[in-house]
């Protein structure tokens, strides 16, 4: 049995990949940059914003130095109209209760987003005071840092990673610690490639965590 769940944020917990990434096709298009959605996620999901500004530079954006701000402002607004969690999260969220097992986020978000997206859907209580972030520690996905830190946090022996993004199985990996590869939008090659377990639907988390 599993002694702490390490939750990934976005497209784990909350469902705001397609429309942060909506955002970024958007904006980065009035910079002469046209992507469509699924070359966006699958260029962007699991990144930092500013990883997501050099690789918009390198495709040819010529962005301002203010651009990561810019686009923050812009998700925000987008995701305060409504973010709704995926579908079996306060499921599992009731069972790991019920069992006594912890479970914290680490993200490569900022605290801000996810207050913003957490809190809409009554979860902010929950994960505010056991909240991992690159922003915070300094360094992001795919380095392990922000997992084995969580894990000592809990003195935890067997962790284990739901994530959803290349970065976070490899940051998983790397931290040797067995990953569920959350996979709704594909089949899920490019993750299980990388070492995780990939299931396609938040029910079956349980049984594949062993509540």
């Amino acid at each position: 049995m599993h002694d702490l769940v390490i939750f990934d944020c976005d497209g784990v917990l909350v469902d705001s990949e397609v429309l942060s990434n909506q955002v970024i096709v958007d904006n980065l298009a009035g910079y002469g940059v046209h992507l469509s959605l699924n070359e966006c996620m699958s260029l962007f999901v699991g990144g930092t914003m500013t990883g997501v500004r050099d690789k918009a530079r390198a495709l040819g954006a010529d962005l301002p130095d203010a651009w990561t701000d810019q686009i923050y402002a812009e998700t925000y607004e987008v995701l305060r109209a409504g973010t709704p969690l995926i579908e079996g999260i306060p499921e599992l969220l009731a069972q790991l209760d019920a069992q006594g097992i912890p479970y914290c986020v680490a993200s490569n978000g900022r605290p801000e987003k996810m207050q913003i997206t957490l809190g809409q859907n009554g979860l902010w209580d929950r994960f505010s005071k056991v909240m991992f972030s690159a922003y915070a520690l300094g360094i992001g996905k795919p380095d392990p840092t922000m997992f084995l830190t969580a894990a000592r946090h809990f003195d935890a022996k067997s962790p284990v990673v739901i994530e959803d993004s290349a970065n976070g199985v490899t940051a998983a990996i790397r931290a040797e610690m067995r990953c569920l590869g959350y996979a709704a939008h594909d089949d899920g090659a490019r993750l299980a490639a990388l070492g995780a377990e990939v299931f396609s639907d938040m029910a079956q988390a349980p049984q594949l965590l062993g509540l």
